[in-house]
């Protein structure tokens, strides 16, 4: 019967094809139609052609695990031009992977058309980049110039090499151009080593963190000659501290602040740190002030200043944690905190007329907006109850975060009287929810993730902007009517 004829014809299959096992996620075509429909649907489509089927079997089983990595965000495809119905579509876009020397051929098809050919790295990691960023620069690591440069990727692999190395280590933290690659990863290894902006470069002995490397204009040869006798950054010309200055500001310790606040009824005091850029800004705007104020003949007021890393105990006091930070004192007592007096008329107005500054912007979660805001022991509870769930997983520092944050705010608006949809948030930057962002698959800020009754569907890569998001949700909304439409027409 046809059954044992199945059995036999595989039995005399070239051994590559009975192995071969294409994973679900890339999806087989070999019709012209089929193909415009996945480009129609699809913005982000990663195409394999190849002149046989066992000439695909090599670049099958990596695209198999970059399919499992670009899950909802991109789509792997496989077309084989040496079966018959192929052909046909093969010849119709222009293909012909006999004409390469492996008999295959790459190509990137994005919202719809042709994009670009696939010419990078044909490892994992490059490929995954690429369907993450099709516009981004290639990885650093790609440039054949970079092969003796050691990339880590997760705080697991640095502490590993940490470990393992005995010779001095030099770590360079980077961000990739053209991606917005906040890794989450790498969270806690930023606090521990102070990684405040990129690039940061930091100095290990015998994995212990010494020193940050600070010569940024630093050529090769430089970078090599400092490496034989590594040294803590010197400041460039040691700086005059400002209260050894000639200035009229008042340069207050922790033996007489308390006596000067007693003494003067109005006094606004800066809290500052010689390294702060701010600060430093700021310092001639203060300077002009304080003069303008010492000869005014009905002055309200004083200027004074406190260096916080040499009087600590004023420093915690007052729970200086940032700098310049600005606080008025009036009778002796602390009155108000001021964000944003920076320049002398700002200040001297403010000193004719004191009064308390505007609250401090609420954080998003504290807004009464339609946006559920979610955090690890509730996420997979709440998102069971809605058919249709966006959640969208930030950082509250995060730039990409911000602009998109009132466009989604505004979309749950938009849907909140049905009660099968909503618009969800996690702040990722939340120590209780580190696990559950790692787990969703959140590898950079923000990140946008679709859920039905509470599983995972797809990644978000539509437009950040409200429309995106409103569109997004009344597509699936007008599928369900639809279904709904049809079984009543059964009936």
């Amino acid at each position: 019967g046809s059954q044992s004829w199945g059995l036999w014809l595989l039995a005399f299959l070239p051994p590559f094809l009975s192995s071969l096992k294409v994973s679900p996620l890339i999806e087989k075509i070999s019709d012209h139609k089929d193909f415009k429909k996945l480009l129609r649907t699809r913005n982000n489509v990663l195409v394999l052609y190849s002149k046989s089927a066992a000439a695909a079997d090599s670049s099958l089983r990596l695209l198999s695990s970059v399919a499992q990595e670009v899950k909802g965000r991109g789509t792997i495809s496989w077309i084989d031009c040496g079966d018959t119905e192929s052909r046909k579509l093969c010849k119709k876009m222009k293909v012909d992977p006999n004409s390469k020397e492996k008999g295959v051929e790459l190509l990137h098809y994005k919202d719809g058309a042709f994009h670009t050919e696939y010419n990078r790295a044909v490892t994992l990691k490059s490929m995954v980049a690429f369907l993450k960023d099709p516009e981004g620069a290639p990885l650093w690591e790609e440039d054949p110039e970079a092969k003796d440069v050691v990339h880590v990727d997760s705080e697991k692999e640095l502490r590993r090499l940490l470990k393992k190395e005995d010779k001095p280590l030099l770590m360079m933290f980077y961000v990739l151009a053209g991606m917005n690659v906040y890794s989450a990863e790498f969270e806690r290894i930023k606090e521990e080593y102070n990684v405040r902006g990129y690039p940061t470069i930091c100095y290990f002995e015998k994995g212990k963190f010494l020193f940050h490397f600070e010569n940024y204009g630093a050529t090769a040869t430089d970078i090599a000659e400092w490496l034989k006798n590594p040294q803590a950054p010197q400041p460039q010309a040691p700086e005059t501290p400002w209260a050894d200055e000639e200035n009229v500001v008042y340069h207050l310790t922790d033996e007489d602040f308390d006596k000067f606040i007693k003494d003067h009824s109005s006094v606004l005091v800066m809290f500052h740190a010689p390294w702060c850029g701010h600060c430093k800004k700021m310092k001639p705007e203060y300077e002009k002030a304080a003069e303008f104020l010492h000869v005014a003949s009905d002055s309200p007021g004083v200027l004074a200043a406190v260096d916080a890393t040499v009087n600590k105990a004023l420093a915690e006091r007052y729970h200086i944690s940032g700098f310049p930070t600005l606080k008025y004192f009036k009778d002796g007592e602390e009155k108000y905190t001021l964000p944003h007096l920076r320049t002398k008329n700002k200040i001297i107005d403010w000193l004719l007329n004191p009064e308390a500054p505007p609250p401090p912007e609420p954080a998003w979660e504290e807004k009464q907006t339609s946006v559920i805001h979610l955090a690890g022991e509730d996420f997979r509870e709440s998102l069971k109850k809605k058919k249709h769930t966006l959640v969208m997983f930030y950082a509250p520092w995060c730039p990409h975060c911000k602009n998109a944050i009132p466009h989604f705010t505004t979309a749950a608006e938009v849907f909140k009287e049905d009660r099968k949809i909503a618009y969800a948030a996690v702040d990722c930057a939340k120590e209780q929810n580190h696990d559950l962002c790692k787990q969703e698959g959140v590898d950079g800020y923000p990140t946008f993730n679709y859920y039905n009754y509470g599983k995972f569907v797809e990644k978000y890569t539509g437009e950040r902007g409200e429309s995106g998001f409103i569109t997004f949700m009344r597509t699936l909304r007008e599928r369900d009517h639809e279904r709904v439409g049809k079984k009543k027409d059964e009936l």
